[in-house]
């Protein structure tokens, strides 16, 4: 092929599956429409450079004798960001930080570099705002140190010599989805573009040392590749969840190298920006009405932290031939299957009825471990008997009706006899491997029936 042709190729906006021609089923993940395209610029293939230089033999190396350079990890300032990276930034990371447009990214990062820029240098380097609106928006947010520098640029290689010269300790990108390299021919935001881009980056990141934030944007369309492509390349992925319209955020990790994915850090958006909101169950359960049915706080892990939420539930008669069931903040399929159980096992007369779930506060729950809160408030509302406020349930539900362990039990009870709550009910056989119960009344349940009497 003649050196510098251009060529039409086909990519997947969701993994990034290359195609000579268009499919409307991805072969890769699966998803239907998903296929653009783009021309490309085909090169001619050279002879592959050698990595080390002169004559030195390539070879591989003992796991014994590689040098562990102990490095500390960089605090952001904020806890809640620190537990989900896994104690801090691993400096040469490359760090990806997704999210609906308008959910916090910038603001968040923008912050951390307030706080990284008090001991180290710091390079905000922006394709989507000029130097003027960051100024605008780091004005509302506090007083900044001269560390922090500020660069409108969206081209790679003009990128690449400007870190090279700075040569920062962090570096943020936002957004990905805006810078281009002169050597793609597509256009900025596209799969090629941003698989290009990205690439380059973490060499940067992995050959200078330097830690690099990328923000990218996900929308509902799939118009623009958005960070799925990325998640492979990078380090760590963090996502920015909840509702753009009401002032909590969840920020939780989906990849992490150098630390767990499965903590969760809450934020709270206010004028002056992201606050860390400490006690998330504390959060999640303000506004708790009293004496109302259908009402039970449970507790969920994320991580190493339990979470307190209170689940929701309100049955009535259906004025239709079929039910309506509906779900917020949980598995809909999890809810129907409970909904079954409490028929068969408890005697509780629901296939007329119309049901709905939420969990309150808007946060995602998926635990098996909160069942038994959605049993219990099922069985409150459907009895119109209202569970006392000072209770805490968990526990996972099985098809015969039995109240199945959980781990951490230890964890969970401590975090509610914290919140004052007065009885737990959890499994019975969990029971054995608590200590220092003061404060607190345990209740050990063993099928749905047992802890449907203990409120009823």
């Amino acid at each position: 092929m003649a050196k510098g042709k251009k060529i039409t190729v086909y990519f997947c906006q969701s993994c990034g599956y290359e195609s000579s021609k268009w499919m409307g089923q991805c072969p890769g993940c699966r998803e239907w429409n998903t296929f653009v395209e783009e021309a490309v610029e085909k090169k001619a293939s050279g002879k592959i450079k050698a990595v080390s230089g002169g004559n030195e033999e390539l070879k591989p190396s003992k796991i014994s004798e590689i040098d562990m350079q102990s490095k500390e990890r960089m605090k952001t300032g904020f806890t809640e960001l620190d537990r989900v990276l896994g104690g801090g930034i691993v400096p040469g990371s490359l760090v990806l930080v997704g999210g609906d447009p308008g959910i916090g990214k910038s603001t968040l990062l923008l912050q951390v570099c307030r706080n990284l820029a008090e001991a180290m240098e710091v390079l905000y380097i922006s394709g989507e705002e000029s130097l003027q609106q960051i100024k605008m928006r780091a004005q509302r947010i506090g007083d900044f140190s001269d560390q922090l520098q500020l660069f409108c640029e969206t081209g790679m290689e003009r990128i690449e010599q400007v870190v090279e010269r700075q040569k920062p300790q962090v570096v943020i990108i936002d957004s990905i989805q805006t810078i281009y390299s002169d050597e793609v021919g597509s256009a900025p935001g596209s799969v090629s573009q941003v698989r290009e881009t990205t690439g380059r980056l973490l060499k940067v990141a992995k050959g200078t040392g330097t830690t690099i934030f990328i923000v990218g944007h996900v929308t509902k369309e799939g118009v623009v590749a958005g960070p799925r492509v990325l998640e492979h390349m990078v380090d760590t992925v963090l996502y920015f969840e909840g509702d753009r319209h009401a002032s909590y955020r969840v920020l939780r990790g989906v990849k992490n190298r150098f630390g767990s994915t499965n903590e969760i850090g809450v934020f709270e958006m206010r004028e002056e920006g992201l606050a860390e909101v400490m006690n998330p169950s504390e959060f999640m359960l303000n506004g708790k009405p009293k004496g109302a049915s259908g009402s039970v706080v449970a507790c969920s892990m994320e991580g190493t932290r339990p979470i307190l939420a209170e689940i929701q539930a309100l049955v009535c008669r259906s004025n239709f031939g079929i039910p309506r069931r509906t779900a917020a903040g949980t598995d809909l399929n999890r809810v129907n299957l409970l909904m079954a159980v409490l028929e068969k096992r408890a005697g509780l007369s629901l296939s007329a009825c119309d049901a709905y779930v939420n969990i309150a506060g808007g946060i995602r729950m998926n635990e098996p471990a909160i069942d038994l809160g959605i049993v219990m408030a099922l069985a409150s509302s459907f009895r119109d008997i209202a569970v006392d406020e000072k209770t805490i349930c968990f526990g996972e539900v099985g098809l015969s009706g039995e109240v199945r362990a959980v781990s951490m039990a230890q964890q969970r009870v401590t975090e509610a006899r914290k919140l004052g709550f007065e009885t737990c009910i959890l499994p019975k056989v969990s029971i054995s491997g608590l200590t220092d119960m003061k404060d607190i009344k345990i209740v050990g349940v063993g099928t749905i029936l047992e802890a449907i009497g203990q409120i009823m």
